[in-house]
């Protein structure tokens, strides 16, 4: 399982791989499950950010909530 953690500006996710990237989102697999990631929901403090990419991904805590990933 995903461990997410959070400041309030970003919510962090450990564990996080990239499968495909377009010009504006990621694919992750977070939790086992699949899910695309916008780049602009992406906070700066990512080590996670491009195709190929596996580890702790931060997104800004307005859309980790929306998505049910807080």
């Amino acid at each position: 399982m995903t461990r997410a953690t959070s400041l309030p500006d970003a919510v962090y996710l450990s564990d996080v791989t990239v499968k495909r990237e377009t010009n504006k989102a990621l694919l992750c697999v977070i939790d086992g499950e699949d899910k695309w990631i916008p780049k602009s929901c992406i906070h700066d403090d990512s080590s996670v950010f491009a195709e190929g990419y596996t580890g702790e991904l931060a997104l800004k805590t307005w859309f980790a909530e929306k998505e049910g990933l807080a």
